[in-house]
């Protein structure tokens, strides 16, 4: 079954005002946030926590967060795939260091020098602390096996819970697999299964409205648009 396709990526770094206005993100890389001003409260995966000034956070791959900052927060973002950061702690190592490297290159984005990413991402990662060998064993997802689990049950409610416990992984573990082996969202993987599907059965013959009972659509019209817009991305 095909995925969505990962689109290109280079890494970069930036200078971001938050406000009241509450966000939610789900990235498909690593995005390490450095409090320069105010201060921002997160909720990842379920656990909150407050971004003061001077702290920085590592957000992984699929790890869904909150975001909002009441009285306002300024950060310095750094957004990468490099996979170093896999094995780095959620939390600086050298906190003081960090913090006045992430002060200098906000200041050089904001007086706009060309601030090299490839330069910074190298010495924010030597600032942030040694990256460390995981202590634990990775324990790997057999898609083609959750493929056909998930084939079987696409009359069903399927949410992500379930799938990251048919793999034996936490729900965060799973998104993260997920995003890095097929670069999409787990219930994104789940429609385009269900789609394809739906056009394997259109195309032998089948009703719609027996189709959208097999494969977990809500409606057939639901259905139908659905397929309609597959076929135009097809164009």
């Amino acid at each position: 079954m095909s995925a969505p396709c990962a689109t290109e990526f280079s890494d970069a770094l930036s200078v971001r005002d938050y406000g009241a206005a509450p966000g939610r993100h789900v990235h498909d890389h690593f995005q390490v946030l450095w409090a320069l001003q105010g201060s921002l409260e997160l909720e990842i995966e379920g656990r909150g926590m407050s971004l003061d000034f001077g702290e920085a956070t590592l957000l992984r791959p699929g790890e869904r967060h909150d975001f909002e900052s009441r009285l306002g927060s300024r950060c310095l973002v750094l957004d990468t795939r490099d996979p170093v950061w896999e094995r780095r702690s959620a939390r600086p190592q050298s906190v003081e260091a960090s913090h006045h490297l992430a002060m200098y290159l906000a200041l050089s984005l904001q007086d706009g020098a060309t601030a090299s990413s490839e330069l910074g991402t190298l010495l924010l990662g030597q600032a942030w602390g040694e990256a460390h060998e995981s202590r634990r064993a990775r324990r790997d997802v057999d898609w083609a096996r959750l493929t056909q689990w998930v084939l079987r049950r696409l009359a069903q409610p399927l949410t992500a819970a379930d799938l990251a416990e048919r793999a034996l992984l936490s729900e965060s573990q799973f998104r993260q697999r997920c995003v890095g082996a097929l670069g999409c969202s787990p219930m994104q993987w789940v429609r385009t299964l269900r789609l394809e599907r739906a056009r394997e059965l259109r195309a032998d013959g089948m009703r719609v409205a027996e189709i959208a009972r097999r494969t977990g659509y809500r409606s057939p019209s639901a259905l139908r648009v659905a397929l309609e817009r597959l076929a135009c991305r097809g164009r």
